[in-house]
Protein backbone atom coordinates (compact mmCIF):
# COMPACT_ATOMS: atom_id res chain seq x y z
CA UNK A 1 0.00 0.00 0.00
CA UNK A 2 1.18 3.81 -0.94
CA UNK A 3 2.07 6.41 1.58
CA UNK A 4 -1.26 7.80 3.26
CA UNK A 5 -0.68 11.55 1.96
CA UNK A 6 -2.56 14.50 0.31
CA UNK A 7 -1.29 13.88 -3.13
CA UNK A 8 -3.15 12.96 -6.32
CA UNK A 9 -0.59 10.27 -7.18
CA UNK A 10 1.00 7.54 -5.10
CA UNK A 11 3.74 7.18 -2.85
CA UNK A 12 5.28 3.93 -1.77
CA UNK A 13 7.99 3.33 0.40
CA UNK A 14 9.22 0.23 2.00
CA UNK A 15 11.86 -1.65 1.74
CA UNK A 16 11.64 -4.31 -1.00
CA UNK A 17 9.20 -2.59 -2.89
CA UNK A 18 11.32 -2.09 -6.45
CA UNK A 19 10.44 -5.62 -6.88
CA UNK A 20 6.56 -4.76 -7.33
CA UNK A 21 7.60 -2.28 -9.91
CA UNK A 22 6.10 -3.70 -12.64
CA UNK A 23 3.04 -3.87 -11.29
CA UNK A 24 3.09 0.00 -9.59
CA UNK A 25 3.95 0.91 -13.31
CA UNK A 26 1.35 -0.96 -14.92
CA UNK A 27 -1.74 0.33 -12.53
CA UNK A 28 -0.71 3.57 -12.22
CA UNK A 29 1.28 4.49 -16.04
CA UNK A 30 0.85 1.71 -18.52
CA UNK A 31 2.64 2.56 -21.89
CA UNK A 32 3.68 0.97 -25.31
CA UNK A 33 6.73 2.32 -24.38
CA UNK A 34 8.86 2.03 -21.59
CA UNK A 35 11.86 5.07 -21.17
CA UNK A 36 14.17 3.95 -18.32
CA UNK A 37 16.78 7.27 -17.63
CA UNK A 38 19.43 7.26 -15.42
CA UNK A 39 22.85 8.14 -15.17
CA UNK A 40 25.30 5.52 -15.60
CA UNK A 41 26.72 4.42 -12.00
CA UNK A 42 23.01 3.82 -11.21
CA UNK A 43 21.55 2.17 -14.23
CA UNK A 44 24.93 -0.59 -13.94
CA UNK A 45 23.52 -1.08 -10.33
CA UNK A 46 19.73 -0.99 -11.15
CA UNK A 47 18.55 -0.90 -14.54
CA UNK A 48 18.35 -4.51 -15.66
CA UNK A 49 16.58 -5.34 -12.52
CA UNK A 50 13.93 -2.37 -13.43
CA UNK A 51 13.54 -3.36 -16.98
CA UNK A 52 12.97 -7.20 -16.35
CA UNK A 53 10.43 -6.15 -14.97
CA UNK A 54 8.62 -4.51 -17.27
CA UNK A 55 7.22 -6.38 -20.73
CA UNK A 56 9.72 -7.80 -22.82
CA UNK A 57 10.83 -6.02 -25.41
CA UNK A 58 8.61 -2.39 -24.58
CA UNK A 59 11.44 -0.99 -22.56
CA UNK A 60 15.20 0.89 -23.36
CA UNK A 61 17.62 2.45 -20.91
CA UNK A 62 19.08 5.76 -21.79
CA UNK A 63 21.92 7.09 -19.48
CA UNK A 64 24.14 10.50 -19.20
CA UNK A 65 27.16 10.97 -16.57
CA UNK A 66 26.80 11.29 -13.07
CA UNK A 67 26.74 14.80 -11.77
CA UNK A 68 24.76 18.14 -11.41
CA UNK A 69 26.76 19.24 -14.27
CA UNK A 70 25.12 16.90 -16.25
CA UNK A 71 21.62 18.53 -15.77
CA UNK A 72 21.70 20.77 -19.10
CA UNK A 73 20.01 21.77 -21.92
CA UNK A 74 22.26 19.77 -23.89
CA UNK A 75 21.15 16.52 -22.42
CA UNK A 76 17.99 17.63 -22.31
CA UNK A 77 18.26 17.69 -25.93
CA UNK A 78 20.03 14.53 -26.83
CA UNK A 79 17.92 12.54 -24.49
CA UNK A 80 14.73 13.67 -26.15
CA UNK A 81 16.13 13.13 -29.43
CA UNK A 82 16.98 9.78 -28.47
CA UNK A 83 13.32 9.14 -27.77
CA UNK A 84 12.64 9.71 -31.14
CA UNK A 85 15.15 8.23 -32.75
CA UNK A 86 13.74 4.67 -30.55
CA UNK A 87 10.14 5.96 -31.82
CA UNK A 88 8.84 6.71 -28.38
CA UNK A 89 5.43 8.54 -28.74
CA UNK A 90 2.43 9.89 -26.48
CA UNK A 91 2.06 6.72 -25.57
CA UNK A 92 5.81 5.87 -23.82
CA UNK A 93 5.87 6.56 -19.77
CA UNK A 94 9.89 8.10 -18.65
CA UNK A 95 11.25 6.38 -15.86
CA UNK A 96 13.22 8.11 -13.83
CA UNK A 97 15.65 5.95 -11.92
CA UNK A 98 18.58 7.85 -9.86
CA UNK A 99 18.78 10.84 -8.14
CA UNK A 100 17.53 14.49 -7.42
CA UNK A 101 19.43 15.05 -10.98
CA UNK A 102 18.02 12.60 -12.81
CA UNK A 103 14.24 13.22 -11.14
CA UNK A 104 14.55 17.11 -12.14
CA UNK A 105 16.33 16.15 -15.62
CA UNK A 106 14.14 13.02 -16.28
CA UNK A 107 10.94 14.94 -15.18
CA UNK A 108 11.68 17.77 -17.52
CA UNK A 109 11.86 15.17 -20.42
CA UNK A 110 8.79 13.49 -19.51
CA UNK A 111 7.25 17.39 -18.99
CA UNK A 112 8.04 18.71 -22.51
CA UNK A 113 8.31 15.34 -24.53
CA UNK A 114 4.93 15.23 -26.82
CA UNK A 115 3.77 18.00 -24.52
CA UNK A 116 4.09 15.93 -21.39
CA UNK A 117 4.43 12.02 -20.85
CA UNK A 118 4.18 10.08 -17.38
CA UNK A 119 6.77 9.99 -15.39
CA UNK A 120 7.32 7.10 -12.66
CA UNK A 121 9.93 8.69 -10.00
CA UNK A 122 12.16 5.86 -8.78
CA UNK A 123 14.91 7.56 -6.30
CA UNK A 124 18.15 5.80 -5.30
CA UNK A 125 19.77 8.21 -3.15
CA UNK A 126 18.51 9.78 0.22
CA UNK A 127 18.33 12.98 -0.84
CA UNK A 128 15.80 11.86 -3.87
CA UNK A 129 13.69 9.87 -1.60
CA UNK A 130 13.36 12.76 1.08
CA UNK A 131 12.68 15.72 -1.32
CA UNK A 132 13.81 16.04 -4.82
CA UNK A 133 11.29 12.71 -6.05
CA UNK A 134 8.20 14.13 -4.42
CA UNK A 135 5.95 17.47 -5.55
CA UNK A 136 5.87 17.42 -9.16
CA UNK A 137 9.01 20.10 -9.37
CA UNK A 138 11.32 19.06 -12.80
CA UNK A 139 14.37 21.21 -14.26
CA UNK A 140 17.10 21.67 -15.91
CA UNK A 141 20.58 24.38 -14.93
CA UNK A 142 22.05 26.82 -17.05
CA UNK A 143 24.75 29.12 -16.91
CA UNK A 144 22.88 31.94 -15.21
CA UNK A 145 21.77 29.62 -12.26
CA UNK A 146 20.21 26.32 -11.06
CA UNK A 147 16.97 25.12 -12.00
CA UNK A 148 15.98 28.00 -13.78
CA UNK A 149 14.47 25.67 -16.85
CA UNK A 150 12.07 23.81 -16.00
CA UNK A 151 7.92 23.11 -15.60
CA UNK A 152 5.38 21.19 -12.47
CA UNK A 153 4.75 17.66 -13.77
CA UNK A 154 3.49 15.36 -11.00
CA UNK A 155 4.95 11.91 -11.26
CA UNK A 156 2.09 9.21 -11.41
CA UNK A 157 3.68 7.61 -8.93
CA UNK A 158 7.03 7.40 -6.50
CA UNK A 159 8.36 4.09 -5.84
CA UNK A 160 10.90 4.59 -2.89
CA UNK A 161 12.84 1.54 -1.98
CA UNK A 162 15.39 1.91 1.00
CA UNK A 163 17.15 -1.60 0.69
CA UNK A 164 18.78 0.59 -2.44
CA UNK A 165 20.60 3.09 -0.08
CA UNK A 166 23.25 0.21 0.96
CA UNK A 167 24.60 1.08 -2.28
CA UNK A 168 25.13 4.81 -1.14
CA UNK A 169 28.71 6.23 -0.28
CA UNK A 170 28.89 7.71 3.65
CA UNK A 171 28.69 11.17 1.94
CA UNK A 172 26.02 10.30 -0.10
CA UNK A 173 23.94 9.29 2.38
CA UNK A 174 24.68 12.16 4.82
CA UNK A 175 23.40 14.63 2.04
CA UNK A 176 20.37 13.57 1.98
CA UNK A 177 20.50 14.05 6.18
CA UNK A 178 20.18 17.59 5.29
CA UNK A 179 16.97 17.85 3.71
CA UNK A 180 15.36 15.92 6.85
CA UNK A 181 16.66 18.51 8.90
CA UNK A 182 15.38 21.20 6.99
CA UNK A 183 11.92 19.49 7.18
CA UNK A 184 12.22 19.76 10.73
CA UNK A 185 13.07 23.44 10.90
CA UNK A 186 10.25 24.58 8.78
CA UNK A 187 7.46 22.41 9.36
CA UNK A 188 7.53 20.03 12.71
CA UNK A 189 9.64 20.37 15.85
CA UNK A 190 8.68 16.65 16.80
CA UNK A 191 10.35 15.37 13.73
CA UNK A 192 13.27 17.54 13.87
CA UNK A 193 13.95 15.97 17.26
CA UNK A 194 13.39 12.45 16.16
CA UNK A 195 16.15 13.00 13.37
CA UNK A 196 18.72 14.34 15.87
CA UNK A 197 18.14 10.49 17.86
CA UNK A 198 18.85 9.03 15.02
CA UNK A 199 21.66 10.93 13.66
CA UNK A 200 24.19 8.21 15.94
CA UNK A 201 22.41 5.30 14.37
CA UNK A 202 22.83 6.53 10.41
CA UNK A 203 26.01 7.64 11.28
CA UNK A 204 27.15 4.15 12.21
CA UNK A 205 24.76 2.13 10.84
CA UNK A 206 24.16 4.20 7.49
CA UNK A 207 21.20 2.90 5.53
CA UNK A 208 20.19 0.08 7.84
CA UNK A 209 19.53 2.26 10.36
CA UNK A 210 16.63 0.61 12.22
CA UNK A 211 14.56 4.02 12.12
CA UNK A 212 15.57 5.23 8.62
CA UNK A 213 12.57 4.34 6.50
CA UNK A 214 10.07 6.02 9.14
CA UNK A 215 12.19 8.97 8.75
CA UNK A 216 12.13 8.60 5.22
CA UNK A 217 8.47 8.61 5.58
CA UNK A 218 8.14 11.22 8.03
CA UNK A 219 9.71 13.98 5.26
CA UNK A 220 7.35 12.94 2.70
CA UNK A 221 4.48 13.23 4.46
CA UNK A 222 5.40 16.86 5.79
CA UNK A 223 6.50 17.59 1.93
CA UNK A 224 3.25 16.80 0.92
CA UNK A 225 1.46 18.53 3.27
CA UNK A 226 3.50 21.86 1.89
CA UNK A 227 2.97 20.86 -1.49
CA UNK A 228 -0.96 19.69 -1.60
CA UNK A 229 -1.28 23.62 -0.25
CA UNK A 230 0.57 25.71 -2.67
CA UNK A 231 1.48 23.33 -5.44
CA UNK A 232 3.33 25.64 -7.96
CA UNK A 233 5.24 28.27 -5.36
CA UNK A 234 2.96 30.82 -5.22
CA UNK A 235 3.10 31.17 -1.63
CA UNK A 236 3.42 28.72 1.25
CA UNK A 237 5.60 26.37 -0.47
CA UNK A 238 8.53 28.56 -0.43
CA UNK A 239 9.16 27.55 2.87
CA UNK A 240 10.44 24.36 1.72
CA UNK A 241 13.61 27.00 0.14
CA UNK A 242 14.91 27.51 3.52
CA UNK A 243 18.99 26.87 3.17
CA UNK A 244 18.75 27.22 -0.45
CA UNK A 245 19.34 30.65 -1.72
CA UNK A 246 22.46 30.56 -0.38
CA UNK A 247 22.68 26.35 -0.81
CA UNK A 248 22.51 27.27 -4.87
CA UNK A 249 25.09 30.06 -5.09
CA UNK A 250 27.92 27.71 -3.17
CA UNK A 251 26.88 24.94 -5.55
CA UNK A 252 27.22 27.44 -8.50
CA UNK A 253 29.96 29.30 -7.27
CA UNK A 254 32.06 25.71 -6.90
CA UNK A 255 30.20 24.37 -10.29
CA UNK A 256 28.86 22.28 -8.38
CA UNK A 257 31.80 20.32 -7.49
CA UNK A 258 29.79 20.27 -3.63
CA UNK A 259 26.99 17.91 -3.02
CA UNK A 260 23.37 19.18 -2.90
CA UNK A 261 23.17 18.55 0.93
CA UNK A 262 26.47 19.98 2.16
CA UNK A 263 25.54 23.61 0.16
CA UNK A 264 21.81 22.96 1.59
CA UNK A 265 23.38 22.25 4.90
CA UNK A 266 26.00 25.37 4.88
CA UNK A 267 22.72 27.60 3.43
CA UNK A 268 20.80 26.81 6.38
CA UNK A 269 23.20 27.85 8.90
CA UNK A 270 23.83 30.99 6.99
CA UNK A 271 19.80 31.63 6.38
CA UNK A 272 19.48 30.67 10.18
CA UNK A 273 22.16 33.53 11.01
CA UNK A 274 20.01 35.84 8.54
CA UNK A 275 17.01 35.39 10.53
CA UNK A 276 18.45 36.29 13.58
CA UNK A 277 20.45 39.44 11.99
CA UNK A 278 16.69 40.81 11.06
CA UNK A 279 15.01 40.35 14.79
CA UNK A 280 12.70 37.74 13.03
CA UNK A 281 14.19 34.31 14.66
CA UNK A 282 14.52 33.17 18.74
CA UNK A 283 17.87 33.59 19.82
CA UNK A 284 20.31 30.12 19.33
CA UNK A 285 18.26 29.25 16.32
CA UNK A 286 21.18 29.78 14.63
CA UNK A 287 23.27 27.38 17.78
CA UNK A 288 20.29 24.92 16.64
CA UNK A 289 20.92 24.21 13.67
CA UNK A 290 24.41 24.02 13.80
CA UNK A 291 24.02 21.80 16.35
CA UNK A 292 22.18 19.42 14.09
CA UNK A 293 24.32 20.12 10.77
CA UNK A 294 27.35 19.14 12.99
CA UNK A 295 25.41 15.89 13.83
CA UNK A 296 25.28 14.54 10.61
CA UNK A 297 28.48 15.44 9.64
CA UNK A 298 27.66 18.03 6.97
CA UNK A 299 29.55 21.24 6.50
CA UNK A 300 28.42 24.24 8.52
CA UNK A 301 30.89 27.15 6.89
CA UNK A 302 31.55 27.68 3.19
CA UNK A 303 34.85 26.35 2.03
CA UNK A 304 37.85 28.36 2.56
CA UNK A 305 38.59 30.75 -0.75
CA UNK A 306 35.42 31.10 -1.60
CA UNK A 307 34.20 34.95 -1.34
CA UNK A 308 31.65 35.92 0.01
CA UNK A 309 30.81 38.76 -1.88
CA UNK A 310 31.25 35.95 -5.02
CA UNK A 311 28.15 33.70 -3.22
CA UNK A 312 26.19 37.61 -2.55
CA UNK A 313 26.40 38.02 -6.24
CA UNK A 314 24.96 34.79 -7.28
CA UNK A 315 22.05 34.39 -5.22
CA UNK A 316 20.92 36.99 -7.73
CA UNK A 317 20.82 34.18 -10.17
CA UNK A 318 18.06 32.61 -7.75
CA UNK A 319 14.31 32.02 -8.95
CA UNK A 320 13.10 34.16 -5.60
CA UNK A 321 14.23 37.37 -6.88
CA UNK A 322 11.94 39.95 -7.04
CA UNK A 323 12.21 43.45 -7.93
CA UNK A 324 15.89 43.38 -7.66
CA UNK A 325 15.45 41.86 -4.79
CA UNK A 326 16.66 38.16 -2.89
CA UNK A 327 14.16 37.17 -1.23
CA UNK A 328 14.78 34.16 1.55
CA UNK A 329 12.42 31.46 3.35
CA UNK A 330 13.47 32.21 6.63
CA UNK A 331 12.62 30.72 10.37
CA UNK A 332 11.52 31.68 13.48
CA UNK A 333 12.23 28.62 15.49
CA UNK A 334 12.28 25.19 14.72
CA UNK A 335 8.91 24.04 13.13
CA UNK A 336 8.17 27.49 12.78
CA UNK A 337 8.52 29.71 9.54
CA UNK A 338 8.11 33.61 9.24
CA UNK A 339 4.45 33.94 7.10
CA UNK A 340 6.11 37.54 5.64
CA UNK A 341 2.11 38.89 5.51
CA UNK A 342 1.81 35.45 3.18
CA UNK A 343 3.98 35.84 1.50
CA UNK A 344 6.45 32.56 2.88
CA UNK A 345 9.65 34.83 1.78
CA UNK A 346 11.55 37.81 2.73
CA UNK A 347 13.42 40.59 0.61
CA UNK A 348 16.85 40.84 2.50
CA UNK A 349 19.48 43.24 2.05
CA UNK A 350 23.37 43.14 0.66
CA UNK A 351 24.62 44.04 4.06
CA UNK A 352 22.72 41.59 5.55
CA UNK A 353 24.18 38.99 3.80
CA UNK A 354 27.11 39.78 3.93
CA UNK A 355 27.51 39.93 7.59
CA UNK A 356 26.04 36.23 7.65
CA UNK A 357 28.31 35.04 5.55
CA UNK A 358 31.45 36.89 7.29
CA UNK A 359 30.18 35.53 10.65
CA UNK A 360 30.24 31.38 9.70
CA UNK A 361 33.57 31.66 7.77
Amino acid sequence: MPLRLALNYPVYCRAGVLSELGEIVANTAPAHRYAIISDESVAALYAERIAERLPRGASKVFTIPPGEQHKTRENWSQLTDALFRWGAGRDTTVLALGGGVIGDLAGFVAATFMRGVPVVQVPTTLLAMVDASVGGKTAIDTPFGKNLVGAFHDPSAVVMDPDVLTSLSPDLLRAGLAEMIKHGVVADSAYFDAVMREFPAIRTQRAAAPGLTELIAGSVRIKSHVVSQDAKEGGLRQVLNFGHTIGHAIERELNYSIAHGEAVAIGMVLEARVAELLGLATVRLEAAIVEAVDASGLPTAIPAGLSPDAVLAATYGDKKTRSGSVRYALPRRIGEMEPAGGQWAVPVTDEVVLAALASTR
